[in-house]
């Protein structure tokens, strides 16, 4: 199987253009990986390119970096499933954290993230004298969230680092669903507390790029939407996100429909006039627009079939709260 592996080189020597794009045309097997590429291309064409690897077998992490525009373990992407005989495939750094050479970028950022969710279990008590029992049910939930492999994939590929570093990030705030719902760890009400904050779950846009591009299945956005349910529960709602989620759900209740008129104001605070007077600049765009929401908010024809439907919900909610 003929192929083209393009490369984007990163030589932090070259002051001028460090970055830049290298292609490279072999001969691969079918059942050839892109790392199985990559390495033939260092030891054969190339002795310079540098790249990150391991087990090759899933199981390390090493080997994740942007392949056709999104982060996947290179070891596990056959070239057959990303490639025609003759086609191109692109290979990249991963994203968001700096690279040091060509595929391998500095995980600084990555760890620092986990580090700061106290990624470890905090028990309250006296030590036993053997092991903390838990039930097998509660371990059976962690254990997707534990196939964690903190390859960075879905670091790499967060949209919203990409603007905000201090976002937690989705690796990170997975790893804090693990302990939070861990129950053998009684810091539940200062992990929550610490992850209502600004960069944390409420940061999150739902981009689901992170549930995407996880080799593992761990599904990283899931146990974000997850914190936010027991942040609320716990009675952390003094913020953006929680307020919007209580105006939103209030909206579709009422109406049967979302009156972006008032989520806003709700959202950010009634009181809270700096960030209200924040939102005029997009108030005056959407007014030259014609987008501008309209001020009698209208229910939907049959808002009792919703408003009977949210009950529902809420009703199977509470069922399943106390059955857990």
């Amino acid at each position: 199987m003929q192929i083209t592996v393009s490369v984007r080189r990163y030589n932090p020597q070259d002051k001028e253009t460090p970055s830049y794009w290298q292609e490279y045309s072999l001969e691969v097997e079918e059942t050839s990986s892109v790392l199985d590429s990559l390495i033939k291309i260092r030891e054969e064409e190339d002795g310079s390119l540098a790249l990150r690897c391991s087990c090759r077998s899933a199981i390390c992490g090493s080997c994740a970096m942007r392949i056709n525009g999104h982060a996947k373990l290179a070891c596990n992407t056959k070239v057959s499933d990303v490639a025609e005989d003759g086609g191109t495939i692109k290979v990249e750094p991963a994203g968001v954290m700096p690279v040091i050479k060509d595929l391998v970028v500095d995980q600084t950022l990555f760890w620092d993230k986990v580090k700061q969710v106290s990624p470890w279990l905090q028990p309250e008590g006296e030590e036993p004298e053997a092991e903390y029992l838990a039930p097998n049910s509660d371990m059976t939930h962690l254990a997707g969230v534990m196939a964690c492999i903190m390859c960075g994939a879905c670091v790499s590929d967060c949209t919203v680092l990409e603007m905000d570093p201090n976002f937690i990030g989705p690796a990170a705030l997975a790893k804090a669903y693990r302990f939070a719902a861990d129950p053998r760890d009684d810091q539940d009400a200062s992990r929550l507390a610490a992850l209502s904050e600004y960069g944390g779950v409420w940061d999150c846009t739902r981009c689901y790029e992170c549930v995407e591009v996880c080799p593992k299945g761990v599904a990283p956005m899931d146990r974000i939407m997850a914190l936010r349910d027991r942040a609320m529960e716990a009675g952390y709602t003094n913020n953006n996100g929680a307020r919007h989620t209580d105006a939103f759900e209030a909206s579709v209740s009422h109406s049967g429909r979302l009156n972006e008129l008032t989520l806003p104001i709700k959202s950010f605070g009634v009181l809270n006039l700096p960030a209200q007077m924040s939102m005029a600049p997009v108030a005056i765009r959407a007014l030259m627009r014609r987008k501008i929401p309209p001020i009698i908010h209208k229910s939907v024809p049959g808002v009792k079939n919703v408003r009977r439907l949210v009950e529902s919900v809420k009703e199977e909610q509470q069922d399943e709260q106390a059955a857990g």
